[in-house]
């Protein structure tokens, strides 16, 4: 959950950057954010596919 509250950190720069006029930062934070997301959908994929089974 520490990446998907990271994406959220940087969207949320990303909007103050754009609100402030920092059009350049507000993208390369927007797509760090994408980044960080992708990673999350990959890790969370991985880990449904090969997650612990209840013991027996």
């Amino acid at each position: 959950m520490a990446i998907l509250r990271w994406v959220l950190i940087f969207l949320i720069f990303a909007l103050l950057a754009s609100i402030f006029g920092f059009s350049g930062a507000a993208g390369n934070f927007t797509e760090i954010a994408k980044i960080l997301l992708f990673v999350f959908v990959v890790v969370l994929v991985i880990s449904l596919f090969f997650g612990r089974t209840p013991r027996t």
